[in-house]
């Protein structure tokens, strides 16, 4: 009897481990497919007629239009001017927050110097400021400086985040100090050192940061429609307004050109999105 105890025990727990795995990964597959669904719906809908978009009375088009991607990709005078300007921007934008991240971040993590707690304390701060706040002085110092419909203005406000300097110090305080000290022996200075050290060892964090800064920049709106006027400098997500006409939205056109411009991030986000989760994971229990 007792040994028929001791088999039934086990099997109940393991049931029970089982079952509730099993309604782990049920939830969480529920809350993928809630989460997939609009762009699942978004790029059917790219597929179907206009009249058929508009209505939205089916899942699945009747017709698969893929000539409306050719038709969104030609529709628009801009279109390609605006891709390649999205490009550009967001490319610049993510070498120089990696540029002027790094080097912050590096001294926060390895230097001493007067204050160095304090004013990595106010740079924190200010990530607690609403970007809305800061549009109206930008756009006054960019109208100032002259740059209006200049890639100037695109890109230099957003070549410092105070989000990837915490992300990278954080980073950074974890490599043990005696590879610093082993490198000072050997002669390597601060900059010797970070280039051929740190950095190698940092790649997850650049990733992540980089990545981030990217989809920011990519997906920049309020700020491109401040600071430009001709439409050949806009980039991507400012030309969208212009499948949007008195006549109506070409619906159709409008989510064709919306899945062109995610394509871009997601084959990004697929080809490095190990380095980025671990990143993610490591930079917060770090330091």
């Amino acid at each position: 009897m007792v040994e028929t105890v001791k088999h039934i025990v086990p099997s109940v727990d393991r049931l029970r481990h089982s079952l509730g795995r099993s309604v782990i990964y049920a939830i969480l597959l529920m809350g993928a497919v809630w989460a997939l669904f609009p762009f699942v719906w978004m790029v059917l809908s790219s597929l179907k007629g206009y009249a058929e978009a508009s209505a939205a009375q089916t899942f699945l088009p009747t017709r698969w239009l893929f000539s409306n991607y050719v038709k969104a990709w030609n529709e628009v005078e801009y279109f390609p001017r605006y891709f390649g300007n999205t490009i550009f921007i967001a490319t610049t934008t993510v070498l120089g927050v990696l540029t002027t991240s790094t080097l912050a971040a590096y001294a926060f993590a390895r230097m001493e110097f007067p204050g160095r707690e304090t004013l990595f304390i106010l740079l924190l701060a200010t990530m607690m400021i609403p970007g809305e706040v800061t549009l109206i002085p930008n756009f006054i110092l960019v109208s100032n400086l002259k740059w209006i419909d200049s890639y100037a203005a695109l890109v230099i406000p957003w070549i410092a985040s105070a989000f990837s300097i915490f992300l990278l110090r954080q980073f950074f305080r974890a490599i043990p100090q005696d590879l610093h000290d082993a490198a000072v022996i050997d002669g390597c200075g601060n900059f010797r050192f970070l280039a051929t050290i740190v950095l190698p060892l940092s790649r997850p964090a650049l990733i992540t940061s980089a990545l981030f800064t990217f989809l920011s920049s990519w997906n920049a709106l309020m700020w491109p429609i401040l600071v430009t006027n001709k439409p050949a400098m806009r980039p991507i997500q400012v030309g969208m307004a212009a499948f949007i006409g008195e006549a109506g939205t070409q619906i159709q056109l409008l989510l064709a050109a919306v899945t062109l411009s995610v394509i871009p991030v997601i084959l990004i986000y697929l080809v490095l999105q190990r380095w980025f989760i671990e990143g993610i994971a490591t930079s917060g229990i770090r330091g």
